[in-house]
């Protein structure tokens, strides 16, 4: 009999015989350990426990006190909500329905849903938990799971695909109800303890808009209803700080239907805080030598297939026809920058070369998957391409890292770092791979920063270091990124003249400081609440007159802060009412004046945080924002002086 073998999570291994499940090995290691799996982790991804084994493999056993055994509950639970829902809509067909970091969805089709039908789908799910029905795992025969299926052209397709090849198939039961799926699966209903639905989407069959529209359900699931109670907390509060919420309240940008879908349009108020960030990073790239082009938005598809974009991204991209040629918009500014460099020749002296573009780019994300700015088909990347000598990666990277880190630093973000390396298909040889990697994983040691090896990862061209945020619902969003090229400059022919006297090859350097503008402003948003630190807010300073009379003194005090962006509230309102209002605007300070103030020549200041302060001088004022504006300081600080 043949054998295979089990590497466990401490190293320790086991021989067993072949076809040996999870659960088997759980019970050789211990008794009470095999009446407490639920599932397993096989060369890391997470199975059934009754999956045989035919290969020697890692192995982690998942228990209810694993941190993969909310997934496998969710998983569970996203079939709760199905069967809830064909005992209220016999005519539902399910398409997928798998867990998800914050619970699960399930997209279905021959239903007309809406939100307001979910508390009735919720409250059916409830009592499938409560009855605490059993989750059988069955294996059915291939013809007898297409019988299954007749009137279900989705799940045929997975049996055509995923499930090609397999027989027995694999299937869960629950009561009366049955779905093709792998696992896992907790024992029974009753394990789920808080259970929820939480909205409603359209999605489209394998995530293509040429495919079927489908409803998509999502909902979440915790082992206790505690649990559930401070998700749904947290989420409540997430949700008043959702970036499109806030965006429409503070006038920063809209996305139209009639113009497009994914295309922001900024708004004056917008426009000024993309404005700040815009010279803050263009300031700190002048000061790090870099040198500002400008790439136009479409080019010949001729520069797309020279650079390798046009094999790879064709699908996203914007095409058009022009006298018989054809062009697209630019999804990456890189080509354009390396064309530039390809213009000149340079010496080993002249490098490294360094440019910054703020370039917009366009992408044809799936319409679905469109988000407010989180997700747009026009974006403005704050892009820095670099072209140096092996010898200077490190040295320009770790340059790199420092402004990234000043940056981040600057907004008080929190943030989380990964370091990608090769994957399986690449360019380059291992000595070079080898080298960049030591190179950038050096950097990151250097700067004593925690990160997470995603090994793999990398792009093909290169490997890379990338910056995540959080947004208010607790999703990840790409950030900042320093990724090595050796790639491009081979397909463009890049070289520079060495002290041999020879042509050698530079390496590229890609790097974003911020990302892509609509993203970080959205991260942005979020992490500030709206209320930016003054030297963003589009209005830093309203002047609220106590009465009309008193309305030409503020136009005197706005015009000796010229300097600053400051408005005068100059309707009819009680001041109770203008302060509240400013309040509202997420206004930093709001001066009243009245004719004491007026008659002393002084001012009363009040921030958005109601605190107050008279009989205050305007030059001091002036000093103090002069001070928040210049330190960039992320918070009001009050009082005046500090």
């Amino acid at each position: 009999m043949s054998t295979v073998t089990v590497t466990l999570p401490d190293g320790s291994t086991l021989e067993l015989e072949d076809g040996a499940t999870v659960e088997d090995v759980a019970y050789e290691i211990g008794p009470g350990l095999g009446q407490d799996t639920v599932a397993g982790v096989v060369n890391g991804e997470l199975v059934d426990k009754h999956t045989p084994l035919h290969e020697d493999v890692t192995l982690e056993i998942v228990t209810d006190g694993s941190a993969e055994y909310v997934d496998v509950l969710r998983h569970s639970a996203a079939h709760v909500f199905a069967q809830a829902l064909q005992r209220l809509y016999p005519d539902a067909r399910l398409t997928l329905g798998p867990w998800t970091d914050d619970g699960f969805y399930y997209d279905v089709t021959g239903v007309d849903l809406d939100e307001d039908d979910l508390d009735a789908i919720e409250a059916e799910a409830e009592e499938c938990i409560e009855s605490d029905l059993s989750i059988e795992r069955v294996m059915l025969d291939r013809e007898e799971a297409v019988e299954r299926y007749e009137d279900n052209p989705y799940k045929q397709e997975i049996l055509e695909t995923e499930a090609a090849g397999e027989d027995p198939v694999s299937f869960y039961e629950q009561g009366e109800f049955y779905d093709l799926c792998q696992g896992p699966h907790v024992e029974s209903t009753g394990e789920i303890g808080g259970f929820a639905l939480l909205e409603i989407s359209a999605s489209y069959w394998r995530g293509d808009e040429d495919e079927d529209t489908l409803t998509r359900v999502y909902g979440t699931a915790f082992p206790s209803e505690d649990e559930l109670d401070e998700f749904l907390e947290r989420r409540r509060k997430a949700k008043e700080r959702d970036h499109r919420k806030i965006g429409q309240e503070m006038d920063l940008f809209s996305i139209d239907q009639t113009t497009g879908p994914g295309l922001p349009l900024y708004e004056p108020n917008g426009k000024t805080v993309l404005n700040e960030l815009s010279d803050y990073v263009a300031g700190l790239n002048r000061e790090a030598g870099y040198d500002e082009v400008e790439t136009p938005h479409v080019f010949r598809t001729e520069l797309w297939k020279k650079s390798g974009h046009y094999e790879n991204y064709v699908d996203d991209m914007f095409l058009l026809e022009v006298n018989d040629e054809e062009y697209g918009l630019k999804p990456m500014n890189c080509p354009g920058h390396a064309t530039i460099f390809e213009q000149k020749s340079w010496s080993y002296r002249d490098l490294p070369i360094r440019y910054f573009e703020d370039g917009k780019v366009y992408r044809k994300e799936q319409r679905g998957e469109l988000s407010g700015l989180s997700r747009t088909w026009a974006f403005t990347i704050d892009d820095g391409h670099l072209f140096v000598r092996p010898d200077q990666i490190e040295d320009e990277v770790l340059a790199i890292m420092d402004i990234i880190l000043d940056i981040l630093d600057t907004f008080s973000l929190d943030y989380t770092v990964q370091f990608a390396t090769r994957p399986e298909k690449s360019v380059g040889g291992d000595e070079i791979w080898e080298k960049a990697e030591s190179q950038l994983e050096a950097v990151l040691e250097s700067e004593d920063i925690d990160y997470v090896v995603e090994e793999g990862d990398g792009a093909f061209y290169g490997p890379k270091i990338d910056f995540a945020f959080k947004d208010a619902l607790g999703r990840h969003w790409d950030g900042p990124t320093v990724q090595l090229d050796f790639n491009m400059p081979e397909r463009f022919d890049l070289t520079y003249t060495g002290e041999d006297n020879e042509d050698h090859r530079p390496v590229m350097i890609h790097r974003a400081l911020y990302g892509s503008y609509e993203r970080f402003f959205m991260v942005l948003i979020e992490h500030f609440n709206g209320d930016f630190p003054p030297w963003l807010a589009p209005e830093q300073v309203r002047i609220l007159p106590v009465s009309d009379d008193n309305i030409p003194y503020c136009k005197q005090l706005r015009a000796e802060l010229s300097d600053f962006r400051v408005e005068i509230e100059d309707r009819s309102w009680t001041v109770g009412k203008k302060i509240q209002q400013a309040h509202d605007d997420k206004v930093p300070y709001m001066m009243v004046i009245g004719d004491d103030e007026e008659d002393e020549e002084m001012i009363s200041v009040r921030d958005r945080k109601e605190r107050e302060e008279k009989e205050v001088s305007l030059v001091d004022f002036r000093e103090h924002l002069e001070r928040e504006v210049e330190q960039k300081r992320t918070a009001v600080t009050f009082l005046v002086g500090q």
